[in-house]
């Protein structure tokens, strides 16, 4: 007779149940996790993004254009700025989840309770893993096309100085010894009252008046009719030329529409991976594509290396009376050495291409690292010998606090 196998039905459903737990679990860190993200991107990104905004503020003040182009600009500046912000802020999120759960004792239950450190990375390398794919996206196309947007725009600014630029009764600088000064306007784009001072040459200047002209778009000149050209000299001798017509020529001022020069940072992932032969800017800098395809191909990948370093320095429960710095502290300073070797590959390799090979080591070392020690079950711990350091220091900070104290009693 063949004998019935005991019944599992018990088993299975413990371990559905642990399974739930866990997964309530991971939820649960991962909701805290980016909950803390976001409290960290939002406000660095918007610092960060009003600062390259408000550098850009002169497209206004100089070209004359309105306020709506400038929040155009400001808009199109925002994509550039989240593959920079997007890592940071993925890590400090993650440390300070973590120091949370830390000093509320939540860590150290999870590992009470017989909870794998898996338990922890599971969901904080998954979002790391989404926010990678985030930063591949806005780097490799909608940051590329959102610089061509900028630089099409800026030149076209430019181009239009002659006709914005000029505005009535008000002294514009166009250039360095450069003014001009317009009474009025009619209609087909006729000028009155003009005025223009001109000092560029430091050896004569020249001041123009005339009754009326028109901006002339195709010679990019100011066509004055009626008026006369006051010519003085160092001596202070002045000579008067009256006209009926003068042409006054501002190319060196302005710039045709569509000539923005596009650089390596402003081209996609195809055109880095197969540039034209013909662009004349890969031509003078061929380099620079060759270091700007390497660094969109190894970038993507930091937020998932600084969530390693976030999980390295914060995923174990610690004792209150560790000495020990702060997580988020220790991860910044660790990041930040990692970006300035990251930043000093890619600078080189725009010169020498014996740097490219390091933007790849790089990264490749660090997480080789951060793998190892996590997966050692190992704490991250303070040398010996700098614990030694930083206690006899804190010791020498108290005695000289508490003498300073001990004088002013007396």
């Amino acid at each position: 007779m063949r004998q019935s196998s005991p019944p599992d039905g018990p088993v299975r459903a413990r371990l559905r149940s642990e399974q739930a737990e866990m997964t309530i679990l991971q939820s649960y860190i991962l909701r805290r996790v980016v909950q803390m993200f976001l409290s960290a991107l939002l406000p660095v990104l918007g610092i960060i993004w009003t600062t390259q905004a408000l550098q850009r503020i002169n497209l206004v003040t100089d070209t004359g254009q309105s306020i709506g182009a400038f929040l155009q600009l400001a808009t199109l500046i925002l994509p550039t700025v989240i593959p920079l912000v997007l890592p940071f802020a993925l890590a400090i999120g993650i440390t300070q989840a973590l120091a949370t759960m830390n000093n509320d004792s939540e860590l150290t239950v999870i590992e009470s309770a017989g909870g794998s450190r898996g338990i922890i990375l599971r969901p904080i390398l998954g979002l790391a893993l989404a926010v990678s794919a985030v930063s591949f996206t806005v780097d490799n196309f909608v940051e590329p096309l959102v610089r061509q947007q900028v630089r099409q725009m800026i030149a076209s600014a430019n181009a239009d100085l002659l006709s914005s630029v000029v505005q009535e009764n008000t002294f514009r600088k166009i250039a360095d010894g450069l003014y001009i000064q317009i009474g009025g306007r009619r209609g087909g784009g006729v000028l009155t009252g003009i005025f223009v001072g001109d000092s560029r040459d430091p050896n004569v200047e020249f001041v123009y008046y005339a009754r009326e002209g028109a901006v002339d778009e195709a010679s990019s000149a100011l066509v004055m009719k009626d008026g006369e050209v006051h010519r003085k000299l160092p001596d202070g001798g002045v000579s008067i030329i009256k006209f009926d017509s003068y042409a006054f020529d501002l190319t060196e001022m302005t710039r045709k529409v569509g000539a923005a020069t596009l650089r390596a940072q402003d081209q996609d992932l195809l055109t880095l991976l197969h540039p034209d032969p013909a662009d004349s800017n890969y031509q003078r800098r061929p380099q620079t594509y060759v270091a700007e395809l390497h660094r969109r191909l190894t970038e993507w990948t930091f937020p998932i290396i600084f969530a390693l370093i976030g999980l390295v320095v914060s995923s174990d429960a610690r004792s209150h009376r560790e000495a020990r710095l702060h997580p988020t502290a220790t991860a910044l300073l660790l990041m930040l050495l990692f970006r300035w070797m990251t930043f000093y590959a890619a600078n080189g390799a725009e010169e020498e291409q014996l740097f490219v090979p390091l933007m790849y080591v790089i990264p490749a070392i660090t997480t080789f690292l951060c793998v190892r020690q996590l997966a050692s079950n190992k704490r991250l711990v303070i040398p010996k010998t700098f614990q030694e350091k930083f206690a006899d220091l804190t010791g020498r900070l108290r005695l000289l606090r508490f003498g300073n104290s001990d004088r002013e009693a007396r």
